[in-house]
């Protein structure tokens, strides 16, 4: 079975992945946007299946904002919002305009900082994921830019029962598409909905 370009990501019921006015205090901004993640922590077993899936690809792929808040250089004591020991347990791939220096982590996650673009990325992504899928992580602008160019294969959506009204949304200057509906199955806190992008 070969490998695939996957993307997870929650959202508002009106498309949102983050509130407006994000800062490095809010990652996720304003709003009730803690409700968008919930489902991770307060029904873990409900909800097993799906995190074990976003955290079983090979290589990951991040933007800039995602791994850290601050804009033009780097501030080079910022390591990711997620401490020492990052969730990934893998090799990170973060979008830029700005070079840095791989950064290595506890648990096996590097970060490599790439400056050339989506398609760079996600071929340095392929290479270290082998035979494993290549997750697109978010934030949703970067998704968007991986669904434009049509990279992506697999779209999991995580739907929590909430509007945000504003913010980051999945989408957003995406050209229509064609998607087949793989899979939905409703939890207390969201509802899990997966699609192949048809091409």
């Amino acid at each position: 079975m070969s490998s695939k370009v996957v993307c997870d990501i929650s959202i508002s019921a009106d498309g949102y992945a983050a509130g407006p006015n994000q800062t490095a205090e809010k990652p996720f901004g304003d709003g009730q946007v803690d409700q968008l993640h919930a489902w991770m922590f307060e029904t873990p077993d409900e909800n097993k299946t799906e995190v074990d899936g976003i955290l079983s690809a090979g290589a990951y792929i991040m933007g800039r904002n995602m791994f850290g808040p601050v804009r033009g250089e780097w501030d080079l004591d910022w390591t990711g919002w997620w401490g020492e020991d990052p969730p990934y347990h893998g090799p990170v791939f973060v979008l830029t305009h700005h070079p840095r220096e791989l950064l290595a982590m506890k648990g096996g996650t590097t970060f490599t900082f790439v400056t050339d673009g989506i398609e760079s990325a996600l071929d340095q992504a392929r290479k270290a994921a082998g035979e494993r899928d290549v997750a697109i992580a978010g934030g949703a602008a970067t998704v968007n830019q991986y669904l434009a160019a049509g990279l992506i294969d697999e779209l999991r959506t995580h739907v929590a029962p909430l509007t945000l009204g504003a913010g980051e949304r999945l989408f957003d200057g995406v050209p229509p598409l064609d998607l087949e509906l793989l899979a939905a199955r409703a939890a207390s806190l969201v509802t899990h909905i997966s699609y192949r992008v048809v091409r």
